[in-house]
């Protein structure tokens, strides 16, 4: 193979994935004066940004003037059971507001409240009404925004290109290879900087609200590149995806329905969240109809149960099921309309509306919704540094999904959009502070870059081998089967057993035809990042013995203290195999390990946290 004769680009900054974090890092760092590009495996505006529907969580105060970045951090760190970066969650609370307010200048049209100010609604595990909206297609506008204002700022998108792996000068990092999917022809991008924003990796599980985009392939570039990855073991079950008809079990059902006021209800009619409710979040929660029903109206009302974490709401679903108090295929009833009248639903929660009509033929402003537990985001991803996003390999940096540490053992809902946004403008600033630093360009051998294409044209030359839509098709059922909502140990033993014949078996994958419009390579590609995703996340579920946040063991059950000291670091073993170390966390700043752990009441009142700085 002559290197020197396969196209290729050369920029100063080089990101990977075209959702809300790879183009606010794409915007940030062309406004540092760097040539930037962008690769997508969509057209620029399918990104699954446009997914995320119920708005994004920032602390503006613009509907209860009570609300502040330190009960935002607060929220954010008991929602990930204390396991989140404190310096992520305290950049996370205090950035989020200026970077709504930065979007609203950019062009984006948020819901108003009656003053005119940016309105916000109520959401699971937030103290206040805080996440900014645009009905229920937050996510899009936000896109909208991001892609009107980034395509005049001299950026270079090179769309429907997939990345198949990272090229290195040494420990530096020097670009990427990658692939136009319609032709099937090489590319080679040299960068003095990669920032990978690539999402995650819910297509490993049969039942998922992500896209099929998602195949966890900054994990596993990242991965083979050497940089390490974290808290993979908490894989987040959001729990009201669409159960019925069977051909689009999964699909979300926006948060934002019970935040407007919508309930939880078994075959039996009953409200059964009020059995759930956590000791920790008792204090908070109202326990009685009555009470739950006074909110938000009345201010010195607790907040229904309904709104708590996410994982604590789809385990409760699963148990309902368990208990034979399921819906008809296996969920729960989600009702807004008897709460609700039905121009104030066509209004507030528009997709949702149209969703439910068009795929399953129901009308939610008359009849409750089935919904279930989806697979739907990682809170774990890679290790990068707080501040500039950087990961262990110089000059790569990850933002979004795909990096690890504002969540911990759960995500709040909200917490996404406003973690691209915040998180993507620092990755872009950390890559054009990096590259500023450079003595010399880094550059990659031909070596490398044949061997990462000769992998993907091993397909195509094969006279047989396996077909890689049947392997994904077991990987699925093994992760769905065995490292679900609730795991244990013997079944994570067996998943990673069989992802090991997996992976043994994916040497062998054969796509018949051509390089070109050939769908079969593609799928063939992706098996790769998947398997190196699902075996990771197996691996880290196996060492962690105890439950907390999205991941549950039955065998451990109950959050365990020493293990609240710890977050597990995934690199790649000599051998290929993941290798799994505990790593002990960092004692936080006094401050913010007051504001905490301080009661509402307190931090309300300014007794605790008055001497907290509000700058970063």
């Amino acid at each position: 193979m002559n290197v020197s004769e396969i196209q290729t680009f050369e920029h100063d900054v080089l990101v990977i994935g075209a959702g809300g974090a790879g183009l606010c890092a794409a915007i940030e760092a062309s406004a540092q004066g760097m040539d930037t590009a962008v690769v997508c495996k969509s057209l620029l505006g399918k990104a699954h940004t446009v997914m995320a529907e119920g708005g994004m969580a920032a602390a503006m105060g613009n509907v209860d003037a009570r609300d502040n970045w330190k009960i935002h951090f607060r929220d954010t760190m008991r929602g990930g059971k204390f396991l989140n970066q404190w310096r992520m969650a305290e950049l996370h609370a205090k950035l989020a507001p200026e970077r709504v307010r930065e979007l609203e200048r950019w062009g984006a049209v948020f819901d108003r409240t009656k003053d005119g100010l940016i309105a916000q609604r109520n959401f699971g595990g937030h103290r206040y009404p805080r996440l900014a909206h645009v009905g229920d297609r937050t996510g899009l506008e936000l896109i909208r925004t991001l892609q009107d204002h980034g395509v005049h700022q001299g950026i270079t998108f090179h769309m429907e290109c997939t990345a198949l792996g990272l090229l290195k000068d040494g420990d530096r990092i020097a670009g990427a290879c990658a692939y136009w999917r319609e032709t099937g022809r090489f590319v080679i991008f040299r960068a003095k900087a990669v920032i990978l924003a690539t999402g995650g990796a819910g297509k490993a599980w049969r039942i998922t609200s992500n896209s099929w985009e998602y195949t966890g392939d900054g994990f596993a570039m990242a991965y083979d590149a050497g940089a390490e990855l974290m808290d993979m073991e908490f894989t987040q079950f959001h729990p009201t995806g669409m159960v019925w008809p069977p051909s689009v079990r999964g699909t979300l059902v926006t948060e934002g329905v019970r935040g407007e006021g919508g309930i939880l209800k078994n075959s039996e009619g009953e409200r059964f969240m009020f059995r759930y409710i956590p000791e920790r979040f008792a204090p908070e929660t109202a326990d009685t109809i009555e009470e739950a029903d006074r909110w938000p109206d009345d201010p010195n009302a607790r907040r229904p149960p309904e709104l708590l974490t996410r994982d604590v709401v789809a385990r409760a679903i699963l148990a309902e099921v368990k208990a034979g108090r399921g819906s008809p295929h296996g969920g729960a009833f989600l009702d807004i309309a008897s709460r609700r009248p039905a121009d104030y639903i066509k209004r507030k929660l528009p997709s949702m509306y149209h969703q439910f009509k068009e795929l399953a033929e129901l009308d939610i402003t008359k009849e409750p919704m089935e919904v279930g537990p989806t697979m739907h985001y990682f809170m774990g991803g890679i290790r990068v540094d707080p501040d500039t996003e950087m990961t262990n390999v110089p000059g790569l940096f990850a933002c979004g999904e795909c990096a690890a540490g504002l969540h911990g053992a759960n995500r709040l809902g909200g917490n996404s959009l406003s973690d691209l946004i915040v998180f993507g403008k620092l990755a872009g600033t950390g890559a054009a502070e990096y590259v500023r630093s450079l003595s010399s360009s880094p550059k990659a051998d031909d070596e490398q870059i044949t061997a990462i294409f000769r992998a993907a044209t091993d397909i195509l030359n094969r006279e047989s081998g396996e077909n890689p839509y049947l392997l994904h098709e077991e990987l699925q059922d093994t992760m769905q089967e065995l490292v679900g909502i609730v795991r244990t140990g013997e079944q994570l033993s067996e998943a990673i057993e069989r992802i090991g014949v997996l992976k043994k078996r994916a040497q062998n994958l054969k796509a018949h035809g051509t390089s070109q419009y050939n769908p079969g390579w593609h799928e063939a590609i992706s098996v790769h990042s998947l398997l190196t995703a699902a075996d990771i996340v197996a691996h880290a579920a196996l060492v962690r013995e105890e439950s907390r946040g999205a991941h549950t063991r039955l065998d451990f059950e109950g959050e365990r203290e020493e293990w609240g000291k710890v977050n597990l670091v995934v690199r790649k073993g000599a051998d290929g195999r993941p290798v799994v170390e505990k790593v002990e966390r960092t004692p936080p700043p006094r401050y913010l390990e007051e504001i905490a752990y301080a009661k509402i009441e307190e931090l309300e009142s300014g007794k605790v946290g008055a001497d907290a700085p509000d700058g970063v």
